[in-house]
């Protein structure tokens, strides 16, 4: 089971499945969302937060993906604790799930969250499927494919009704920055140029962020900031709204590997320090290090922080 073979066949088979999943997930937890009764909120180990529509979520994705391939082992957030290292370890072909991504948009009722539903093959993601039930929109890819996005949609779909819209959804693609900033940024004073060529470069960061991304951000020179929540903050860079997001807090691996797919498939790409693509290794506490999503690897992104 822990080296279990996918073929391609098996991934275009499931991605739709997986979408309708994760479509279901979302509706249910934009329900309780939206119920007059705020959901009690408990504090994790971690001292993250927890709610009831996170534990539900959970229950009905890994019910689902079990029903759909029982063969292949399953992480998720809320239910990590429940699988000690020692028995996963192994594991090089597994789901990997965020139920809800972003507990706490969530709480905070901005509507920024997403379900997040990642297979991973020898530690990499090899199909991704990010939804936010508020903003009404689903990205789905398959490694070395076309990324896709489904816009507007609503609640109530049937199972024909949704595969139906599947096979329409547009694709994506990231922005080009080489048509955007032909001067590079150290080329600009010698030339004596007024401080940006062409567009500003657009960086999606989230509502709390700390002074490390401040000075990485100041030394893009003068950008454009857009707020958002969860994975659909990689998720704007793959589609080519933003051109960056730069996550120099902690995360874990469900955080990002389903929109990792997305955004590699979309041409861009999610790189650590050191300019290598992230992994999704088995380890103790599956824990990211720093990373920047961008629409493009060759750009000269500053340097940041190798270490928490």
């Amino acid at each position: 089971m822990n080296s279990r073979a996918v073929t391609s066949e098996e991934l275009v088979k499931w991605l739709p499945e997986v979408c309708h999943i994760a479509y279901l997930a979302g509706q249910h937890i934009s329900t309780l969302y939206h119920q007059s009764k705020r959901l009690d909120v408990e504090d994790k180990t971690d001292g993250s937060p927890v709610t009831e529509a996170d534990k539900q979520a959970d229950k009905m994705i890994t019910m689902a993906l079990q029903a759909l391939v029982s063969t292949i082992p399953l992480i998720t957030e809320e239910s990590v604790a429940d699988v000690p290292f020692e028995s996963r370890q192994a594991w090089s072909t597994y789901w990997l799930v965020d139920p809800l991504d972003g507990t706490k948009e969530f709480i905070g009722r901005t509507g920024e969250y997403s379900v997040n539903i990642a297979l991973i093959v020898d530690h990499q993601p090899v199909l991704g499927v990010v939804y936010g039930p508020e903003i009404g929109s689903l990205y789905f890819s398959i490694k070395g494919q076309k990324a896709f996005k489904l816009s507007g949609l609503t609640a109530g779909l049937s199972h024909h009704q949704w595969l139906s819209i599947l096979e329409k959804a547009p694709s994506i693609q990231v922005n080009s920055l080489q048509d955007k900033h032909s001067v590079k940024q150290q080329d600009r004073v010698s030339k004596g140029l007024d401080g940006h060529v062409g567009e500003k470069i657009k960086v999606a960061i989230s509502r709390r962020h700390g002074g490390v991304l401040q000075r990485f951000t100041a030394q893009l020179g003068e950008v454009s900031l857009i707020k958002m929540g969860s994975a659909l903050k990689t998720c704007l860079v793959a589609e080519g709204k933003v051109d960056i997001y730069p996550r120099f807090g902690p995360t874990s691996l469900w955080d990002t590997a389903a929109s990792h797919c997305i955004l590699e498939s979309a041409g861009g790409a999610l790189l650590n320090a050191a300019g290598h693509p992230l992994q999704y290794v088995q380890t103790k506490s599956l824990l990211n290090p720093f990373f920047i999503a961008v629409c493009d690897k060759n750009y000269p992104w500053p340097h940041f922080p190798e270490v928490f």
